[in-house]
Parts: structure tokens; sequence; C-alpha cells
């Protein structure tokens, strides 16, 4: 599994022209994921979402999680974090798992963001959606299960 967390002030995302998940401070994590990924992976990263220290704390260090600051998630799915531009100028999608394969390992990612007890919204799995983001810092970080 592929993630790309963004830390922002606001978030939300759209479906058809309607909001299906909005969020005020947190991280927006896009999540993309490979043929091969397990349950173990979604746990994992959920728990790395959960302890990453991207809020700064008096002294202006990150050093506070999303939980430590009541912060909130959005979480996207984003097979293109997989795209291979090694060859040519079109993106080849290979190496993004089968969608039937990568709904229940998102599904996974989100249920156990929503148990660590962070407030967790989610666009909609195959739509074309449309993300805004107020990214603060900005601060852009991307985390992978494979080595």
């Amino acid at each position: 599994m592929r993630l790309l967390i963004q830390r922002v002030s606001s978030a939300q995302v759209s479906v058809d022209d309607k909001v299906v998940g909005r969020i005020g401070p947190g991280l927006v994590v896009f999540v993309g994921v490979r043929e091969g990924d397990t349950e173990a992976d979604a746990a994992k990263l959920a728990a790395k979402v959960v302890a990453l220290r991207l809020f700064s704390d008096g002294s202006g260090k990150m050093n506070l999680s999303a939980k430590d600051i009541g912060g909130e998630l959005l979480v996207v799915s984003q097979f293109t974090l997989y795209a291979e531009t090694s060859k040519g100028n079109r993106p080849s999608y290979s190496l993004a798992a089968k969608p039937e394969i990568a709904l229940g390992l998102y599904e996974s990612f989100v249920a156990q963001c929503k148990a660590a007890g962070i407030r967790t919204e989610t666009g909609v799995f195959r739509a074309h959606m449309v993300v805004s983001i107020v990214n603060d810092g900005p601060v852009t970080i991307s985390c992978q299960s494979e080595s």
C-alpha cells in the first residue's frame, strides 16, 4: 500500500457536485493499493497515520499527531499512486490492485483509522471525485508498506 498524506486546515471531497466528505484541521490521506497487499499492510499504515506527528506543539515543533490535536482524516482511494511512468508518456497502472481487492483493503484501512478514535470521512471508491484541500504548511508525506 502507498499513502500520500497532506496536513490540512480543511478539505472536502465531492462526487457529482455533492459533498460526500468534509473535515476541518487534520490529514487528507490518499490510499493506493497494490497487487499483493494484505490486511497487515492496511493495519500497519493505519497505525502509522494515527501516530504520525505532523502538527506543531507549543514550541513550533512537529510533535503532535492528528489524534493529539483532535484532528480529522479524509481518506480518498487513489489507484494512480501506483502509476508507472518510466516508459513513454502514458502511465501504466499494472501494479495497482484490481478494484475488488483494493476496495476491501481500502475499507479495512478506513475502519482501523476510525477504530483508533479519529473522526474519519471518505470519498467514494471508484468515483470521479473533486478533492478541495487547504494544505497547511505545506506538509506532504508519503508512506508505503512495501520495502
